[in-house]
């Protein structure tokens, strides 16, 4: 297989944090993603919805409680939340005006509004939690987010946050930046991103004036029927990923697709992923 040339680390830096998800005040939509809540389902819902359960365990959400998901996208985590207390119970919100809509549609009852994590247009103490799930690392200001999900919440309450294990190599995307670093080693990529590593998430939520921080790693394992399954999805367009797929030309994506598909073979494809979780009181 032929190695690709060197692509600028800083270059995909630039797309990154141009990309709406990124940088959430941007615009969404373009040429480069259009943002609809399917496309979003089909390349990190299929991982979300399995970490949401266990997620929602380790912040104790339970019966009677009012909470809030912050940067809910099209509401993985808002499903599992409905699913626990009532819809009344539950509030969202998300950067994404296409995303909040998709939430809104799918959760009728929810107050799904738009809105970055770091200016939640929510009063204080409104809420008995705040979760963010997969979400500080796309934060402008991730300590500023979550000063902001504090302020929320109750004295006493909860904000729980998790980000998959960038720097650890256990994500869905795992397989995707290998095949990547072995074609061109110097590429950037997630492992950088806030709260992507072992003991981040506690020094960003002890900043964020939140107290007896405790950190864990959740498992999540998924099982795609074959190759096709799982690859499909990079080639949308969305996060980190898709972005540096679509600003390759189609002979490095071929190789990019070929590297990872002698890795993991036809199928089916097994992929263990680990996101570092963390929870503080108020």
């Amino acid at each position: 297989m032929r190695a690709a040339a060197p692509h600028s680390g800083s270059d995909l830096s630039a797309a990154i944090h141009n990309h709406p998800r990124v940088c959430p005040r941007l615009r969404v939509g373009g040429e480069r993603f259009a943002g609809d809540a399917d496309t979003y389902d089909r390349f990190m819902g299929r991982y979300s919805v399995r970490l949401a359960p266990s997620f929602a365990d380790f912040a104790q959400v339970s019966s009677g409680q009012r909470v809030l998901d912050v940067g809910c996208g099209p509401g993985a985590l808002t499903t599992e939340l409905v699913r626990r207390l009532e819809a009344a119970a539950v509030a969202a919100a998300d950067p994404s005006e296409q995303f909040v809509a998709a939430a809104r549609e799918r959760h009728p009852g929810v107050d799904v509004r738009v809105a970055a994590a770091e200016e939640l247009p929510f009063a204080d103490g409104e809420f008995d939690a705040a979760l963010a799930q997969l979400v500080v690392h796309f934060m402008k200001d991730p300590v500023r987010g979550l000063a902001e999900m504090a302020r929320i919440t109750r004295g006493g309450g909860v904000v729980a946050v998790c980000v998959w294990d960038h720097a650890g190599g256990l994500t869905p995307l795992a397989p995707f930046w290998d095949a990547v670093h072995w074609l061109d080693p110097s590429a950037a990529d997630e492992s950088r991103l806030a709260g992507g590593r072992e003991g981040h998430l506690t020094e960003l939520m002890t900043k964020a004036g939140l107290r007896d921080v405790q950190e864990i790693a959740l498992p999540v394992l998924v099982e795609h029927t074959t190759f096709e399954e799982w690859w499909e999805p990079f080639t949308l367009g969305v996060g980190p990923a898709g972005v540096y797929l679509a600003s390759l030309d189609s002979e490095r994506r071929a190789d990019v697709r070929a590297r990872c598909n002698e890795r993991l073979g036809p199928g089916p494809v097994t992929i263990e992923s680990r996101a570092w979780t963390a929870r503080g009181d108020v």
